[in-house]
């Protein structure tokens, strides 16, 4: 019981104003994660590829909701930039690796350089990302880490063969780190969405038939919005969710098992 209450206390003296970056939040699922841990209280850094106007807009709405922002920009296809950003970033409490890169391709078209792109968006940045990370929070004994996957690790569409591999990679590191980081007080988790409606899924969705067959597809009978997934996110990256780690946790509304 003592090295639980020592924990307790070192999480109690941290209690100052922690920073977090979320990456690819100038839109969606990043931006709706961004501004639930702005309301948390963290300092947020919004993340964008190359839409400086739309990280402007998260920004905005963060510190309307009298939250505090700061933008940084790189193109995590590219390892150099995610090198970059590693040490733009500075030390960071909470890291959420949302940014990744989908390109709906036949399996037997898939081209080396979209393959590249894939992996070293959804795979190697995240990495690189936490290595940069993870001394900082060993230092203070405290630290959070949440990748978002997604339901393909489950259920691979079979037009998105490099996505949903990545994203089962992400998934099989996330399940390695934590618990090499346990010990250090930092949790390692993945959130993993299934049909959320954002602009990246909007034009295809606006079949009718085809949304028919995907909402069929989903138990709850209807897509999920960007809070449904920032709400597991915010508790993950809590104190309220210190005990969870190593976790790949399913918002889709039970898609997964379907």
């Amino acid at each position: 019981m003592s090295g639980q209450n020592g924990n307790n206390e070192n999480n109690e003296n941290n209690e100052k104003k922690k920073r977090a970056l979320v990456t690819g939040s100038s839109r969606g699922i990043g931006r709706a994660i961004a501004v639930s841990l702005a309301k948390d209280g963290y300092e947020v850094i919004v993340h964008c590829a190359g839409n400086r106007q739309k990280a402007e807009e998260t920004k905005k709405i963060i510190e309307a909701g009298g939250g505090s922002a700061s933008i940084l920009q790189a193109d995590l296809c590219e390892p150099d930039q995610a090198v970059r950003l590693s040490k733009e970033m500075g030390e960071v409490d909470a890291l959420v690796l949302n940014a990744s890169l989908q390109i709906r391709r036949p399996w037997c078209e898939i081209t080396v350089e979209e393959c590249r792109k894939q992996m070293t968006c959804n795979f190697v940045a995240s990495m690189l990302l936490i290595q940069a990370a993870v001394p900082h929070m060993k230092q203070q004994k405290w630290g959070r880490i949440v990748t978002i996957g997604s339901v393909q690790e489950a259920k691979p569409h079979p037009d998105m063969l490099i996505y949903s591999a990545s994203k089962a990679a992400q998934t099989n590191m996330v399940q390695s780190l934590a618990l090499q980081l346990a010990a250090d007080g930092i949790t390692v988790n993945n959130v993993a969405p299934g049909v959320i409606y954002t602009d990246r899924n909007v034009e295809a969705l606006s079949d009718p038939e085809y949304a028919g067959k995907v909402t069929a597809s989903i138990p709850v009978g209807f897509y999920g919005t960007p809070q449904d997934c920032a709400g597991m996110v915010s508790l993950l990256c809590s104190q309220e969710g210190r005990y969870i780690t190593g976790q790949s946790i399913f918002v889709d509304g039970g898609k997964s098992i379907q």
